[in-house]
C-alpha cells in the first residue's frame, strides 16, 4: 500500500500580525497517516487567562472543542470522543492531542486566548458557535474584547480583531 496519506491535520494560526505579539500554534500544518497520534501546541498571548480550541472541518464553520481558565479545563463538551484530549499547564501552553487519527479528523484546528472579562459568563455561548463564528464573534468583539482571529483557508486569509480601547472590530482580508 505504500505511504498513502489519509489524513490532513491543518492548523489555523491566530495572532496579531501588526504588533508581533499573539497566539501561536505549532506545527503550522501536519500531514499524517491514519492511526497515528498528533499533538498540536498553542502558545497564548502572555497574561491571557482563557484559552479556547476549535475545529473547522472542510466547508463548515468553526466548532467549539474545549476551553481553559488558567490551567483548569472548564468545558470539554465539544471534544468529539475519547481520542481527543487537551491540557494546559500553569495557565500557559496548551496541547490538543488526537490519538489514532481517522480521516474524519481532517480539519483546521484553531486556538484563541482572551483576557478575563466581567462579561465572560454572559459571553461564553459566543465561544461555542454553531455553525459559524461570524456574526456572533463580531458582536463579542464590538464589546471590547482584545484578540485577533486569523483564518487561513483556500484562497482566503481573514483577520478579525479588536485592539483594546477600540469600539469596532477591524477586519483585514
Amino acid at each position: 500500500m505504500g505511504t498513502r496519506l489519509l489524513c490532513w491535520v491543518v492548523l489555523g494560526f491566530l495572532g496579531t500580525d501588526h504588533t508581533g505579539a499573539g497566539v501561536s500554534q505549532f506545527p503550522r500544518y501536519r500531514v499524517t497517516k491514519r492511526g497515528q497520534d498528533v499533538t498540536l501546541r498553542c502558545d497564548p498571548i502572555s497574561g491571557h487567562e482563557y484559552l479556547y480550541w476549535y475545529q473547522q472541518a472542510p466547508g463548515q464553520g468553526p466548532e467549539f472543542l474545549t476551553y481553559f481558565q488558567n490551567d483548569a479545563q472548564r468545558d470539554k463538551s465539544g471534544l468529539p470522543n475519547d481520542r481527543f484530549s487537551a491540557e494546559r499547564t500553569e495557565g500557559s501552553v496548551s496541547t490538543l492531542k488526537i490519538q489514532r487519527t481517522e480521516q474524519g479528523d481532517s480539519a483546521v484546528y484553531l486556538c484563541a486566548s482572551s483576557l478575563a472579562t466581567a462579561w465572560h459568563s454572559h459571553l461564553l455561548p459566543v465561544h461555542k458557535p454553531r455553525p459559524s463564528l461570524s456574526l456572533q464573534l463580531l458582536e463579542t468583539l464590538s464589546r471590547g474584547l482584545s484578540f485577533i482571529l486569523t483564518f487561513h483557508g483556500k484562497g482566503v486569509d481573514l483577520d478579525i480583531g479588536c485592539p483594546l480601547g477600540r469600539k469596532r472590530p477591524q477586519i483585514h482580508s
